[in-house]
């Protein structure tokens, strides 16, 4: 092999190995040979030998000379020439590393794609005007909005504005993005998308598509192939792309100039990365608006905590409609108590309840040939069962699960029990001796069954679980769906699509959740179904099976989505529990545990609490001896709000501190986690 011969300018380069390794989150110092020297810039993938084996690392910085004092090995190659880790890239990782108390590898791994070489032979030169003609957008929607139209034009002039817009009833939300985003794009700047799922993904570049070509709206997700994924990211990263549509790993897309950033429902779980540093896909948006002075707009039916608390900080400012068109686009709203849409709620007597004001909702609406969406909590038959005396729980004699009826087969439905499936063919309760059975939570199949007998000859539709149906046509039908997987109302003409009713069972089923953020997460998901009912000067109706009088729900009947989540804020003040302070969940053994606070220097006025045991619906990542370690354990740290990083740093530099020891005892580190438990 000839000897390498050192470049000629700055022939020390400084490399990130992504290692995976806290401790070895680090930059190391190499040379760069001669012949590798043109390709050798900044953000490029190369191969280094590290510690005796050959491993990925990218280029970050070229340098004339070296702080280090040693012999300095050569970089073995540039695996490619394209620099898929830009400067702002890598500002954002940095940033994010220490905002979650994480290693830069992590957020990589899911942030830049795996390389496909076959992908860097596509024609990346031809520009975004080229690939197509663009539509001049309608604009028009904004102005329904109380300083819409200011905050378009300033947008558009190039200036940095963030809101949280709070659509209104009915509206396009999807059509104001791409309209909004194609003028952005016209302009020369860049447009960045990013939603929960795929059915969002595609509702938006369906709505891009009446003003950009295919290829000038750019789809970024995990579903798709290597080649597509790395062929869409190098056209990102070159600015071929300038309006890019994904899921949460687009947030990271390197779109040239961005001008404008958009994430849709911020409260959605899936928002959120399920591998460590767990990172959420607001943060990296809000950081990247930050830092590339970027417009920000976060987008939802609902508001979260977290987004009001960048309201009332003045970081982000509201963007919401006029009370007077909330009243004309909203549809009738109605509260009918906890058991007015109760259906057979005595397995034993079969009873059926039904308030008089639901079925004229229901019968009206389908007489008018509309569809009626019916949401229910769960899906299956009979997913919870209590005792029909003392309403205590039905639990399994085997393993103490919870019993269900798993499917339809009338009064001779045996309960099983939804853990170790075993049948309770002898049920007794624990609490009172009783041996009969109640309902607490219909599902699905059993709620679409007690409709068909009340609106015979109706068709039934029934969406959710492994079988979401994406749309449904502008004729009579009952749509019974759970949340998230409610169809959307397509018509073949000219006309307006939308339900004539809604009826949203089981209110208490998604308020009484062990969780932090029920409230929020059950509003947004009634929010949603009610928004795609016709206006009640059309005839539509919203019925939802709670009592009037409690605040969410009477946030809900009002439409005052902006009041509910300044109350929530003021309640997480109260307690003291995110986002009006920053946490982070340390999981893993006593051990641990221990060894870990023992390391941390914890900021200034940080409040330890527990450890607690871990709650049961969850696990430690890696292998987990309870025998020999003894149950996982749960701690929190809580700081006052102050610099988004602090904590995070302190937890990193704890980490770091223990991977050097070689502890390699499970441990999961979750800054600001969306569920605390």
């Amino acid at each position: 092999m000839p000897k390498k011969i050192p470049a000629t300018t700055k022939p020390v380069v400084r490399v990130l190995p992504l290692l995976g390794v806290s401790h070895l989150d680090r930059l190391f110092d190499y040379q760069i040979a001669e012949e590798d020297s043109e390709a050798a810039q900044p953000g490029v993938r190369v191969r280094i030998r590290f510690n005796g084996r050959l491993v990925d690392a990218l280029l970050i910085q070229r340098l004339s000379e070296s702080d280090f004092e040693g012999r300095l090995a050569f970089i073995d190659r540039v695996i490619s020439p394209f620099p898929v880790y830009p400067p702002q890239l890598a500002s954002l990782v940095d940033a994010l590393a220490n905002r979650y108390g994480g290693t830069r590898s992590d957020i990589i791994r899911f942030a830049i794609p795996p390389r496909h070489a076959k992908a860097e032979e596509a024609d990346l030169e031809t520009t975004f005007e080229e690939l197509g003609e663009i539509a001049e957008p309608d604009l028009s929607s904004w102005s329904a909005y109380q300083f819409g139209e200011s905050f378009v034009d300033f947008v558009l002039e190039g200036n940095t504005a963030r809101a949280a817009w709070q659509v209104a009833p009915g509206d396009d939300w999807a059509a104001a993005i791409a309209a909004l985003g194609t003028k952005v794009a016209k302009s020369g700047r860049g447009v960045l998308v990013v939603v929960p799922d795929q059915s969002d993904v595609d509702v938006v570049e369906s709505a891009f598509r009446k003003y950009v070509s295919a290829k000038q709206a750019t789809v970024l997700n995990v579903s798709q192939g290597p080649q597509a994924r790395y062929r869409r990211y190098l056209s990102v990263l070159v600015g071929q792309a300038r309006i890019v549509i994904g899921t949460k790993s687009a947030a990271f897309a390197p779109v040239k100039d961005l001008g404008l950033a958009v994430i849709f429902n911020d409260g959605d779980d899936n928002l959120v990365e399920r591998s460590a540093p767990y990172v959420h896909s607001r943060e990296v948006l809000t950081t990247r608006s930050a830092q590339e002075n970027a417009s920000l707009l976060i987008v939802g039916h609902s508001r979260t905590a977290e987004t009001q608390l960048l309201v009332s900080s003045g970081w982000a400012h509201d963007l919401v409609a006029a009370e007077s068109t909330l009243r004309t686009r909203m549809p009738s709203m109605v509260a009918v108590g906890p058991y007015g849409l109760n259906f057979s709620r005595n397995l034993a007597s079969g009873t059926t309840s039904f308030d008089g004001r639901a079925y004229q909702a229901v019968k009206s609406a389908l007489d008018r040939g509309e569809p009626v969406l019916v949401q229910s909590p769960r899906k299956g038959y009979v997913p919870t069962l209590a005792c029909a005396k003392c309403f205590t729980r039905a639990r399994c004699r085997h393993c103490n699960g919870p019993l269900s009826l798993p499917h339809s087969h009338e009064q001779a439905a045996t309960p099983s029990c939804a853990w170790c499936g075993k049948l309770e063919t002898r049920f007794k309760c624990s609490e009172c001796g009783s041996n009969r059975l109640r309902a607490v939570v219909m599902g699905s199949e059993r709620t679409a069954e007690e409709l068909g007998r009340i609106f015979p000859n109706t068709r039934i539709i029934v969406s959710g679980g492994n079988k979401v149906v994406e749309t449904v046509p502008m004729a009579p039908a009952l749509v019974v769906a759970t949340p998230g997987a409610e169809p959307r109302v397509e018509n073949a003409g000219e006309t307006e699509s939308y339900y004539g009713a809604a009826l949203l069972l089981g209110a208490g089923a998604l308020l009484n959740r062990q969780d932090l953020r029920a409230g929020e997460d059950a509003l947004a998901k009634w929010l949603a179904a009610a928004t795609m009912v016709a206006p009640s000067s059309k005839g539509g109706s919203v019925v939802i099976s709670a009592n009037a009088g409690v605040p969410i729900i009477d946030a809900f009947l009002g439409w005052d989505v902006v009041g509910f989540a300044k109350m929530e804020l003021a309640a997480r003040r109260e307690v003291r529990f995110p986002p009006a302070v920053h946490m982070a969940a340390i999981d893993g053994a006593d051990a641990a545990l221990d060894d870990f606070l023992e390391a941390a220097k914890l900021p200034e006025h940080a409040e330890i609490l527990g450890p607690v045991p871990l709650p049961e619906n969850l696990s430690l990542p890696g292998e987990y001896d309870t025998k020999r370690f003894g149950p996982a354990q749960r701690l929190l740290i809580r700081t006052p709000l102050g610099p988004r990083s602090e904590l995070g740093k302190a937890l990193r530099a704890a980490n770091s501190n223990r991977s050097a020891r070689k502890d390699d005892l499970p441990l999961r580190i979750q800054v600001d986690p969306i569920n605390i438990g």
